[in-house]
Formats: C-alpha cells, structure tokens, sequence
C-alpha cells in the first residue's frame, strides 16, 4: 500500500500545474524519442533472434506501461542490445514460446523484487564489473550481427558457437550487403553532433541505406512483413506453457530479471541526476515487472529502461511520464504508416546500427580510466566479468565478477601495517633520570588494519624488530577489527614476548577489538593493568 499511497502522491505533484505548455513540450519529446527509438526497436528485435517486429511491439507496449507505472518520469523503456544478448541463446534452443514464458517468469521476480525492498541490491555491484558485463554484452552483439552483417548463414545456439561454424561452412560475404552495413556504420560515425540533436544517427542511416537498396533493387535479405497489429499469431498464451521445458527457461529468467533491475536502476540513477529528480527504486521494479509481464501477451520480447531512450526524453525537455506514452503512440503510428516501408529495410543496415551501438555500449572513459591508472583490481574484475558474460552468461558472469571483487577487497582490507619508533624523551617534556632511562630501551609498535585470519602471520615480524628493547607498546588505535584467529595470534606473541622477559604493554584499543580480547583470552596474558588509553599514558606508567 506504501508503494501505491507514493505514486499517487508524486503523480499530484507531477502533474501540479500542468498546462498547454507542458503537453506540448511533453509531445515534442514523445516524438524525437519515437525517432531514436525506431531503428533500435527493430535492431535490438533482430539481435534477440526474433525478428523486427516483436522490437517495434515491444517497444510500443513497454514503452506504454512502464511509463505509465515508472519510479522517475523520465525513464522509457524499450528492447535494449543488453537484453538482446541474453536472448539469442534462449530463442535458439527453446523457440519464442520458450522466450515469452522466460520473459513473464522474469517480470514476476521483478514485480515481487520491487514489492520487498530490493531496488538497492544493485549498489552492491561493484562498476568495474557493471562495466565488464557492458563489454561483454557489446562483443556479444558484435558477434551475433557478423551474419546479418556479411550476408551469410552460420550455425549454433550461441554467438561463438555460430562464430566458429564458419570454419567448416565456409565465409563468402554477400558484397552489396556489406556495402550497406558499411555505409550505416561510416553514416553514425561522422553524422553531424548537432544534426543528431534534430534527427538521430541511425534512423538517418536506415533510410538512406534502404532507398539505396530500393533503388538499385539489391539482392539483400531485408526485415521482411511488419504486422499492422499487436496481435501476431506468434504470442503468448496461458495453453501454450504445457509445450514450455520450465528447467530451461529458470536460470534465463532469472538473468533478464537480474538484467531488468540492473539497467533499469543504473539508467534510473544517471537520469535522476540530470533532472534532480530521484528514482524511486522499488517503484520502478514492479513498473519492470508488469511490462515484462504483459509485454509477451502482444508477441514481444523483454524491455528494460534505456539510457539512449530516456537521454533523448531528458534533453528534448520532458515534463512527466506522458512522454514515454507519446513516445509509444509514434511508434504505434509508424507501424501502421509505415510498414511497407520498413519491411523494406536491409538487414545489414539494422546490423550496421548494432556494431556501431554496441561500440558506443562501452564505458570507455571509465576502461581508460582502468588501464591508464594501471588499477589492478578494476582491471581484474572487468576483464574477468567481460570474458565470463561472452562465454558463459550474465547471471555466472555477474557472480564471477562479484567474487572476484570479494576476494580483492578481502585481501586489501586485510592489509596490516606496522610502524615501529623509539621513544624521543624531547617530545614528551620529561625530566625523570628514571623514566628517560627505561624509554630507551622501549619501542612503540603502530599497528594500523584489521587483525584478522588472513594477516595473523604480519605478528611474526614484531619480535625481531625489538632490536634489544625489553618494552613493547602496542598502538592498536589504527585496528578496527579483531577476529579470533588475530586473538590466538596474539596470545601465542604475548605468551614467547613474556618468555624471552619483554614487558608488553597496549593502548589506543576500541571497545570492539577489547571486547574480543575478553574474549579470546588475551586479556588474561597480558593482565588488565596493561592496557592505556595512549602511548604516552603507557610510557609514564613505566
């Protein structure tokens, strides 16, 4: 009921003083979106191993609903080229019917994750392997427009297995459609910033190129029938799960979910800070949910929240969420204007628009970043999190990379530093013959780190570093954690410390870390007196 009381409170304020104005400024943005969204709609619906038209119906009805239910006005939702990777595999080996019962499956964990709180999982996913997927998912659709792109057939149920079929069934590129995917790709590339702020790269290069294949009437495979309706024969219906392995849909569910919430919330953060206006995370999940779930009832595929998309809408100056339904209702009309048309489109034009896409995917000032800094860490859990989502897939390349992360950040959390110094009698303003004489056989041990399993061996070092002292202060104000393998450790120190007639004694220490001392036994060895609240409240007592 929160998440209901909320949205139809921030619907009041969104709508708060709207006007003529506002509709039409919310228009004019529905529309240049429906521009930009056009082409990827049909790219993104051939990259999925679909065809054309389930892109543009998703993008139509996804576009609608999510709109409609949306954590943040600004956020449009369509087929994305991440999405379409995971796709390719799934349509390959269980069939359209298989991809809409996934897709369902995927918005209702979706839904109930935006229901139980979980908008907030993905800030436990480290960017560098956020960026490593983006990659890998990018090479992916790279590899999987190679055919559509060179005008041949391979086979496989996956990029890289239809990849090195070409070894045994040979590569002879159709000319005149590597022509065409060429000139898209050369017509995004130096495309004019300025004009792309009027007409987008890509629906500019797919014109040019499917009047140029019109014209010369180019043998090119093309997009073939655009259905006027959103009701194909080929959908999905409740009869139809009877027919649906559910053991080989799960784990893709499960990844379109994870994938969903991902970009979704990662678009939804990027565009909350361009507008100043918060994502509501939870609300955007079930937003993804019930248009993932709806969205294969009309034949489409799953649609997540796009940064190109919801860029667009930002910067053409959208004032609420009618934007993405106008957006949606462009589309609509396009489908039935111009479906002759678009059925004309070569299939190496929507190619050429998926290289260039899947290039500008990449985070390449963050990779640079990486690589140019010599992070070994990023670097490791990028190229770990891209290798693994190219040949396993997003859910095992997610868990690698955050595995990866775990066990570097363990290890550099589990760096103990310790700095020894003798005592300088000048800096503590002492005058006692006494005292100055002990303190120079003293040494003060700094030990800064978490005191734990995987450092206990850096204790070993103090011993030999006395140097002929028979005092030790142990400075621990620097150790923020202490577990009961550091606890032993200790104790076995302490214990050939008071053996070889060393004096020990400790300061500076939280309430945590003494706590465990209690607890472990440390305390008992090294007796209550012992323990100050500084170096210098030790020395003095000496």
């Amino acid at each position: 009921m929160n998440i209901i009381t909320e949205y139809i409170r921030d619907l009041k304020t969104e709508f708060k003083g709207y006007n003529g104005s506002s509709l039409v400024k919310d228009l004019m943005a529905g529309v240049t979106v429906a521009a930009v969204a056009l082409p990827l709609a049909l790219a993104f619906g051939v990259a999925s191993g679909a065809d054309a038209a389930s892109g543009l119906i998703t993008a139509i009805i996804a576009g609608f609903v999510m709109s409609i239910f949306a954590g943040g006005f600004y956020q449009i939702s369509g087929p994305t080229g991440a999405m379409s990777a995971i796709l390719i595999t799934l349509v390959a080996r269980c069939g359209m019917q298989g991809v809409f019962s996934a897709t369902v499956l995927a918005g209702i964990i979706l839904a109930l994750a935006g229901i139980f709180h979980l908008g907030r999982l993905t800030a436990f996913i480290p960017m560098p392997v956020i960026t490593g997927f983006t990659s890998g998912i990018a090479i992916i659709i790279v590899l999987g427009q190679v055919d559509n792109f060179f005008g041949v057939k391979s086979q496989g149920d996956s990029a890289i297995a239809k990849l090195a079929s070409y070894g045994t069934l040979g590569f002879s590129p159709n000319i005149a459609a590597l022509g065409i995917g060429l000139l898209v790709v050369g017509i995004m590339v130096i495309f004019p910033k300025k004009w792309a702020a009027v007409f987008p790269s890509s629906l500019a290069a797919i014109i040019i190129a499917t009047v140029i294949a019109i014209i010369l009437n180019l043998n090119i495979p093309s997009v073939g029938e655009i259905p006027q309706t959103l009701f194909p024969d080929n959908r999905f219906s409740l009869a139809s799960l009877g027919t649906v392995d559910f053991s080989q849909i799960i784990a893709p569910a499960f990844s379109i979910a994870m994938l969903g919430m991902i970009e979704s919330l990662l678009c939804g953060a990027s565009a909350g800070r361009m507008t100043g206006t918060k994502l509501k995370s939870d609300r955007e999940l079930v937003a993804q949910g019930i248009g993932n779930i709806l969205v294969p009832f009309f034949g489409g595929v799953p649609a997540t929240a796009d940064i190109a998309r919801t860029s667009v809408a930002i910067k053409s100056g959208a004032k609420t969420r009618l934007v993405g339904i106008f957006h949606s209702l462009g589309l609509l009309a396009s489908m039935f204007l111009l479906a002759p048309v678009m059925s004309r489109i070569p299939m190496s034009a929507l190619a050429g628009v998926l290289m260039v896409t899947a290039f500008r995917m990449n985070d390449w000032d963050s990779i640079k970043m990486f690589f140019k800094g010599r992070f070994k860490g990023p670097i490791a859990k990028y190229l770990v999190t891209m290798a693994a989502t190219v040949v396993f897939d997003l859910s095992a390349a997610i868990a690698l990379g955050i595995a990866v992360a775990l066990v570097i950040l363990v290890a550099r959390l589990s760096k103990l530093d310790i700095i020894y110094d003798k005592v300088d009698p000048s800096r503590l303003d002492e005058t006692d013959d006494r005292l100055i004489k002990c303190w120079q056989k003293t040494i003060v041990a700094y030990i800064s780190g978490p005191l734990i399993f995987a450092n206990t061996d850096c204790l070993d070092e103090i011993p030999t570093q006395l140097d002929g002292a028979n005092t030790l202060i142990l400075s621990m104000r620097g150790v923020s954690m202490l577990d009961i393998s550091g606890g032993q450790a200790l104790i076995e120190m302490l214990a050939a410390l008071k053996k070889a007639g060393v004096t020990v004694k400790m300061c500076g220490i939280s309430p945590t870390v003494r706590d465990m001392m209690n607890r472990t036994g440390v305390t008992d060895i090294l007796g209550e007196q012992n323990y100050f609240w500084s170096a210098t409240t030790a020395l003095t007592s000496l």
